[in-house]
């Protein structure tokens, strides 16, 4: 093999792996966090691809699969099939997947590609102000599972872990904060921190 053959198939493998682990430089697969290790997790208002208002503290008391995305990001075209067999799986059981879309060419872009893939969650148009509120999200996908508390237990950048990985984090997270939640003298004080 020719040392040009060679340099473009190396190229060629490096790209490749860029592309299957997330449109951008970083690679990040957080453990599920303890209960006193999670933050509140940032509320947002956004509108859906209905023109609704959508802030993530309408989905107080239920675990939310928050995912950062667009439709040009190879990665996250691997993940949406998981997340839509995850909101048919455990919606009666206090779930809920949201996807923002990063899209800069905002519901033109997107609807399309919604109708084609037949998603069946919400989708919200994201933008710089939000993904500054999550620490700037620079990779795509950049998926957080949040608890029944609001709270953002585990965080996901890029084509991390697998299909399992998330479906089993988010079943402990649907049978722990379960009894949390519906424990006797325990309230949720603080769901959401809404910036100011």
């Amino acid at each position: 093999m020719s040392k040009i053959a060679s340099a473009v198939l190396s190229i060629a493998a490096v790209a490749g792996l860029a592309a299957m682990s997330g449109c951008g430089s970083t690679t990040v697969r957080a453990a599920v966090k303890g209960d006193k290790d999670r933050k509140a997790a940032p509320d947002f208002m956004l509108k859906d691809a209905d023109g609704k208002t959508v802030h993530l503290s309408d989905y107080k008391g239920k675990v939310v699969l928050l995912d950062f995305w667009a439709t040009w990001c190879g990665p996250c075209k691997i993940e949406i099939p998981w997340f839509m067999e995850f909101e048919q799986q455990f919606k009666d059981k206090g779930f809920a997947v949201l996807g923002v879309s990063m899209d800069e060419d905002g519901w033109g872009a997107v609807k399309p590609y919604l109708e084609r893939m037949k998603v069946n969650y919400r989708i919200v148009l994201g933008n710089d102000k939000v993904g500054d509120q999550y620490g700037g999200v620079d990779s795509l996908p950049t998926t957080f599972l949040i608890d029944r508390q609001g709270r953002i237990a585990s965080m996901h950048v890029g084509l991390t872990g697998g299909k399992e990985d998330f479906k089993n984090d988010i079943a402990n997270l649907l049978a722990s904060s379960h009894a949390s939640v519906h424990a006797p003298g325990s309230g949720v004080l603080a769901f959401f921190h809404r910036p100011n």
